[in-house]
């Protein structure tokens, strides 16, 4: 299973419209090579260069197989789970100084998963338990000037 971005490349800058200075959309993903007994995907985006330990700024699950293409920003009629920063979805990169890393996580299911929207990320590694069949990930970096 691959990840990738027309946004930005595997382990370069993410560009600022993604992050807090600017839009804070999230950017384009492109799903290829899925498992054959993938059912649907989870999303985990973290930065495990925060401070206080690792940050949580997405989590969103039972996406479809067939949406195997995120147009950045795009209404997205999945469940999301509340990020650290206490919101329901996507909130970019904003770290308060030096470069910090931002993984992309990206799961494939065997199922669809009985969780709620609004969970935190334990609740969705919890649910996440048995059925993950494929798994890869996109890292992008950026520091604020």
């Amino acid at each position: 299973m691959k990840l990738s971005s027309n946004s930005f490349k595997n382990e370069e800058s993410i560009p600022e419209r993604y992050t807090c200075n600017e839009e804070n959309i999230f950017p384009d993903l492109i799903i290829e090579d899925i498992p054959e007994k993938a059912k649907s995907f989870a999303l985990i985006m973290e930065d495990p260069d925060a401070p206080s330990g690792t940050f949580v700024h997405w989590l969103i699950w039972n996406i479809p197989l067939e949406k195997t293409r995120i147009s950045e920003g795009e209404l997205l009629n999945c469940p999301q789970g509340k990020n650290d920063l206490g919101n329901l979805g996507y909130d970019g990169p904003c770290p308060l100084e030096g470069m910090h890393r931002y993984f992309f996580k990206l799961y494939a299911l065997d199922a669809e998963l009985d969780l709620e929207s609004g969970s935190d990320k334990e609740g969705l590694a919890n649910a996440m338990k048995g059925h993950i069949v494929g798994r890869t990930e996109l890292v992008g970096n950026y520091e604020r000037e």
